[in-house]
């Protein structure tokens, strides 16, 4: 086992990636396991299986980064005039600037489409997250960070 924390902070993207390609290459080689500690989610999606969310010292989450990805949709909709969304929906985030309604929904994108289309909806797709924007809202929403902050 290898045990990492911030492997390529402060390095240039040409060492970041040469660093990642000497990683890679140890695992392939050793079947190494390696546990990466980083803020730097957007990197970690290119190059980690599975991650872990750990917030003040306990581990929320920890799953495959596709189990992650299938179990929370980002839908962009807009309704009828009139309709309302439907019941039965984990929306953990809304925010409805003007007709369209973006929505951080808990599930399968497929199971909430079909919930969703029961409103006949004029517009409707789904937006993949990426793993920092699921970090985001699984530790409670977009405004996280900014509640610590602000005193």
């Amino acid at each position: 086992i290898l045990i990492l924390d911030e492997p390529v902070d402060g390095l240039d993207p040409v060492m970041r990636r040469q660093v990642w390609s000497i990683i890679m290459q140890d695992v392939a080689e050793r079947n190494t396991t390696v546990l990466v500690s980083s803020h730097n989610l957007r990197e970690l999606e290119d190059v980690c299986d599975r991650v872990g969310i750990i917030d003040k010292g306990r581990l929320l989450l920890e799953r495959s980064l596709s189990d992650l990805q299938e179990n929370i949709a980002k839908i962009q909709i807009v309704l009828p005039d009139g309709a309302s969304l439907p019941q039965g929906l984990d929306i953990i985030h809304e925010n409805s600037p003007g007709r369209l309604k973006t929505l951080i929904v808990r599930g399968k994108a497929s199971e909430t489409t079909n919930i969703l289309s029961s409103v006949n909806p004029l517009f409707m797709d789904v937006v993949p997250l990426n793993l920092e924007e699921i970090f985001i809202y699984e530790l409670g929403g977009a405004d996280y960070a900014v509640k610590d902050i602000i005193l």
